[in-house]
């Protein structure tokens, strides 16, 4: 569910609410899409996909979370997930009449922005969260993947996953502390601009909405704000030449083209292919990147526009994009807060067996049936 157009960002909206709300948005087909046919990603199921959201729904009340925010949708991951929780929380359904198509985690984020949800637990790949990222720059996010291209995202165990959440949604842990803001590609062409959280690349001879993996002597130019050579995808050629971490103000360039020096590239999973290297270079903060067509420009492995012979796009990086939980330092810091100490703990020593309502709400907030 990776948009299809570009999205509103504004960035006058900067809120950081510790009212105890965890939101969840699991994309029901991130982790199965054609790209598998071509390379050997692992196929994340539906059932796989509620487990997840369970425990991270535990470890979120089991820190601090008061209260459950989930998008329905045809699959029915996060309904299915907590129908059998019995989590001392509230929990509400928000029905945004999902198609399972983009449209469906811009309505979900939209619904869960006006509800002032402190953090977003996300389950899916780049594609998903450069989604939410285009709706709500200012977002906090712990992204747990299940995608095609998984930079962006972790693979942390969501039960810590889902407890980093309740700790910040708490107010035990400020995220400031553990959550920076990510960067952002900014991509602008005729007077419109879109986005990519991990990469912006020019491909020649290809087309809009195709989803196979790309092949590398298609490629000419890429712009990543992150690179290390263990990714997987566009990340990991230019981390093989220059690596990029989260926190350094830059991204890095690459030219590629016909002539170039030969790499070995892991575009996707079980998937090398070849990329001829022209050149590489690291990128400031804001400073413009030229993108030359003829050209198809895919952002986070989705092909999205293209530019003609006779323009050109503009490209910057950003540090705009919505905090990042990082898992590891949340759970330090609620440690050494004594959260999980039985004495202090919501929960104590008990089970969370507790008798709970779910609500069931449309994404105006009018409740579907009599439940509250």
């Amino acid at each position: 569910m990776a948009p299809s157009t570009a999205r509103r960002t504004d960035f006058s909206d900067d809120r950081s609410i510790a009212d105890g709300t965890v939101g969840i948005i699991a994309n029901p087909v991130s982790g199965r899409d054609v790209r598998r046919v071509a390379a050997r990603g692992a196929v994340s199921t539906t059932e796989d996909k509620r487990n997840r959201i369970a425990r991270a729904v535990i470890g979120a009340v089991t820190a601090g979370a008061t209260r459950i925010v989930a998008m329905a949708e045809p699959f029915g991951i996060a309904t299915g997930a907590v129908a059998d929780l019995r989590v001392d929380a509230d929990i509400e359904i928000v029905d945004v009449s999902a198609t399972v198509s983009p449209e469906d985690t811009v309505r979900a984020v939209e619904a869960m922005r006006a509800r002032d949800v402190s953090v977003l637990v996300t389950l899916g790949g780049d594609g998903t969260n450069r989604t939410i990222a285009g709706v709500w720059p200012h977002a906090t996010l712990v992204p747990m993947s299940t995608g095609t291209n998984n930079v962006f995202p972790s693979l942390t165990e969501p039960t810590v996953a889902g407890a980093a959440a309740g700790l910040i949604a708490s107010g035990v842990v400020d995220p400031a502390t553990c959550a920076p803001r990510s960067k952002m590609i900014h991509v602008t062409l005729d007077g419109s601009t879109d986005i990519a959280l991990i990469d912006a690349v020019t491909l020649a001879d290809d087309f809009v909405g195709n989803r196979m993996p790309a092949d590398g002597d298609r490629m000419r130019q890429v712009l990543v704000s992150r690179a290390h050579p263990a990714s997987i995808g566009l990340s990991s050629l230019a981390g093989l030449l220059r690596p990029c971490s989260f926190d350094e103000d830059a991204g890095v360039r690459v030219e590629c083209g016909p002539g170039g020096r030969p790499m070995r590239v892991a575009l996707a999973p079980g998937l090398y292919r070849t990329v001829p290297v022209l050149s590489h270079c690291r990128i400031g903060l804001d400073t413009p990147v030229e993108l030359g067509g003829p050209t198809v420009l895919s952002f986070d492995g989705d092909r999205e526009r293209t530019i003609g012979a006779t323009e050109t796009a503009t490209a910057v990086v950003r540090r705009d994009g919505p905090r990042v939980v990082d898992v590891d330092r949340a759970l330090e810091l609620g440690a050494a807060a004594g959260v999980f100490a039985t004495s202090q703990a919501r929960t104590g020593n008990r089970a969370l067996n507790e008798a709970h309502t779910v609500h069931s709400h449309h994404a105006d907030g009018t409740p579907i049936r009599d439940c509250c």
